[in-house]
């Protein structure tokens, strides 16, 4: 049975843990503040971008552009996007184990491959021994637009490479602090959405200036350049958003325990009271016999 000492010692490292959660949900706070700002910057114009693609793209032919080139699929990779530390309740594992069955289900008849960026995927991948072609980690720190540039460079390098006949990207999409979607998309061949003009003249016909090649040329790879930042930035906020959550529920978890070991403290003190009463009391019955 444990002891008054041993009860009290408890209390007190659950109260330290309680003062690391506390302090880690005011940090991931401010940190989702910040992120959530940031990706409601981005969303616009990633979605406006998208319908500029959009438009010019549906009034073109798909082989104009190596990006846009549909092909028989053999070969498939995944953009697997974690975080690069856990203490963040499910966010790590939905991604994880949406990707794996995406994956499993696609090596039954495919070759497929992942690139991870985050260092939890890595790990969870690696440990499985699944065939990583390239990781980035140690990034969400100082998350940069330039490292959704070096992604969107080699993606496109292995897609026109013809290394790849499909990628996919797997990531949280955002919704608040407190929910998180996992989302799968297709970044290539990037699929132009036909935009429907609600018009009594239809159908519209645009004229290019430069040519249209020449605007897809410049307009894709920029497209995808921007919605993989915004990915990351869907990524960032929702991690943030679920470490926050998490530390809220380990910090009231904590404060179950306290009450609970605080109870249990004041029978075990009240229960020795009435043994060294009762002690006392027949000690002095003794002397008086």
């Amino acid at each position: 049975m444990a002891t008054l000492k041993d009860i009290k010692r408890r209390i007190g490292s659950v109260k330290s843990t309680q003062q690391i959660t506390k302090a880690m949900k005011m940090v991931a706070a401010a940190k989702l503040r910040k992120s959530q700002e940031r990706l409601l910057d981005a969303r616009p114009y990633a979605e406006g971008l998208a319908n500029i693609l959009s438009h010019v793209a549906a009034q073109t032919q798909p082989g104009i552009n190596p990006l846009l080139e549909e092909r028989e699929v053999k070969n498939i990779c995944y953009l697997v996007i974690s975080s690069d530390r856990g203490l963040c309740g499910s966010f790590n594992a939905n991604v994880n184990r949406t990707a794996k069955t995406e994956i499993d289900s696609a090596k039954e008849s495919k070759s497929v491959k992942s690139i991870v960026f985050g260092r939890k995927a890595f790990e969870f991948f690696s440990r499985r021994e699944y065939e990583i072609e390239e990781k980035f980690i140690n990034l969400f720190n100082d998350l940069e637009f330039k490292h959704a540039v070096d992604v969107s460079r080699l993606l496109q390098k292995l897609y026109v490479e013809r290394k790849f006949d499909r990628i996919m990207i797997v990531y949280n999409r955002f919704k608040s602090a407190g929910t998180q979607v996992t989302t799968i998309e297709q970044l290539l061949p990037v699929k132009p959405v036909v935009v429907e003009i609600e018009s009594q003249y239809q159908p519209v016909d645009f004229i290019f200036e430069p040519s249209a090649k020449e605007i897809l040329d410049e307009i894709i790879p920029k497209n995808l350049n921007v919605q993989i930042w915004r990915t990351l930035l869907e990524s960032s906020a929702s991690e943030h958003g679920a470490r926050m959550v998490a530390m809220d529920a380990a910090t009231e978890n904590a404060q179950e325990m306290i009450r609970g070991l605080t109870l249990k403290y004041n029978k075990a003190r009240q229960a020795a009271i009435t043994t060294e009463i009762s002690e006392i009391v027949g000690g002095a019955e003794a002397l008086q016999g």
